[in-house]
Parts: C-alpha cells; sequence; structure tokens
C-alpha cells in the first residue's frame, strides 16, 4: 500500500479551495436571493448563475485540494474529458437542486428532495473527478468513510438549499457561505482518507496530463468567472420585494435595469 499525502503544501491547499468554495457559495446564495425576491418567470437567469457559481465552486474546492495530494513513488495525471466531464455534473445537480427549490412551493418534503439529489450529485461529481485520476496502480476506497463523505454531501447540499429559502441580508448570506465552505470541504478530506494506492511493481507511466498544466489554469479561470459574477451583483439593483412595496402604500413605479432581462 503506497503512501497517500493529502496535504504536501501543508495549509496552502486546504485554505486555497475553502476560498474558492465559499467564493461560489456566496456568489450562489446571493444570486438565489435575488431571484426568489422576482416573480417565477423572471428567476431564470438569476438562478442559471446561482448554479454555475455554487457548481464551479465546488469544482475548483476539489482539484484546488487533489493539487495537494501526493502519492509516493508515483505520478499522478489526469484524464482531460472526465475531468471536465465532472465540472458539467457539479454544475448541472446544482442547478436541479436550486431550480427545484427555487420553483416549488416552499416546504420540508421539497427541501429534502432537492438537498438529497443535489448531495448525491456532488457526491458523484467528487468521485468521477477522483476517477480522472491516473496512477501507475489501483485505487482502491474504504466503503464507511465512502457512506460518511455521501451523507455529509447530502445533509451540507440540504442545509445550503435551507439557507437560499431562508438567508437574507449580505452579513448572513456572507455567514451561510462561509458554513457551506466547511461542508464541502469536510465531505472532500472525508472522501479522500477512504482513499487506498496499491502500486504496481513494474512501473507504468499513466496516460493524461499533470494538474499544474491543465487543472490549475481551469480554476483559476473559474475564480476569475466567480469574481466577475461578483462585480455583477454588486452592480445590478437589487429589485423591490412585494413586502417593501407594500409596507408605503402605493409608491411611484421605478424601472429596474436587470440584467438578465425584465423590468
Amino acid at each position: 500500500m503506497a503512501h497517500i499525502d493529502g496535504f504536501t503544501y501543508g495549509l496552502v491547499n486546504p485554505l486555497l479551495a475553502y476560498f474558492a468554495a465559499c467564493l461560489g457559495a456566496a456568489l450562489g446564495l446571493r444570486c438565489t436571493v435575488r431571484a426568489l425576491d422576482l416573480p417565477a418567470r423572471r428567476r431564470r437567469g438569476w438562478l442559471l448563475l446561482a448554479s454555475a457559481a455554487i457548481g464551479c465552486g465546488i469544482w475548483t474546492m476539489h482539484f484546488i485540494a487533489m493539487l495537494g495530494f501526493t502519492v509516493t513513488n508515483a505520478t499522478i495525471v489526469y484524464d482531460v474529458p472526465r475531468t471536465l466531464a465532472s465540472l458539467g455534473v457539479a454544475v448541472v445537480v446544482v442547478g436541479v437542486g436550486i431550480f427545484w427549490v427555487g420553483h416549488r412551493p416552499r416546504g420540508t418534503a421539497s427541501l429534502l428532495i432537492g438537498g438529497g439529489f443535489t448531495g448525491l450529485g456532488v457526491a458523484a461529481m467528487h468521485y468521477l473527478g477522483m476517477s480522472a485520476m491516473q496512477v501507475a496502480g489501483t485505487v482502491s476506497y474504504n466503503p464507511l468513510l465512502v457512506a460518511a463523505s455521501v451523507a455529509i454531501a447530502v445533509v451540507a447540499a440540504t442545509a445550503a438549499l435551507w439557507m437560499t429559502l431562508n438567508v437574507r441580508g449580505f452579513a448572513a448570506s456572507l455567514g451561510a457561505a462561509l458554513i457551506a465552505g466547511i461542508a464541502v470541504v469536510a465531505m472532500h478530506y472525508t472522501a479522500m482518507t477512504a482513499v487506498r494506492v496499491s502500486l504496481y511493481l513494474d512501473p507504468v507511466i499513466p496516460s493524461g496530463m499533470p494538474a499544474s498544466e491543465f487543472i490549475l489554469p481551469v480554476a483559476v479561470g473559474i475564480l476569475v468567472f466567480l469574481t466577475v459574477g461578483g462585480m455583477v451583483i454588486l452592480m445590478s439593483p437589487q429589485p423591490t420585494t412585494r413586502a417593501e412595496r407594500g409596507a408605503g402604500g402605493p409608491q411611484p413605479e421605478t424601472i429596474h435595469i436587470d440584467l438578465f432581462g425584465g423590468r
């Protein structure tokens, strides 16, 4: 059994991974809050941006953390199509959960269905991403730890969706994003403790690309996307909610410029 080190560079990778997860969660939460303040027919753009932000944040967190993952006396490379497929899975499954709670009547059943599906999808993204890892050996997993990581993913996803429905205000959203980041990183490192690698006796050079040549540039690009998305949120006017319009009686109509269409 080969020696595995998930913290090759100390706390650098976990902290950067946590930052990516928090950035994606914060942007996604703010987008979802904006969406829920709008009529259902006008929510699509904000919910799509929320899905992309959270899904990309989770994927970036995973592979930034994987940059610090090494196996003694072995070279690790990644299958490019499968790695990109894991990114697509992350965005799609998060999107399904967000659109579910964004358009279904609020309730425990709706929240549990959305959270369960999203959590299982996030776990699928993780293990699909792990299957993209190519090493000259056999990779296996501890079943109990795999089950624990899936359970953490489901609980974290359900909690995140609950926060999208109940969290209001910038400070509250920031706190929720920090909590969501902890949950996602905890899921990742729980899953990584399940990994076992048995190297082949005869060295075999695996096919694929090193993380530094492929994953790192993609991760940097996604972080730029999340930063630009945050700027979009800051520059886009907050729509007036029905409650706010009703509190002061009839109000003059104000035209809001919505970057995703509508008035």
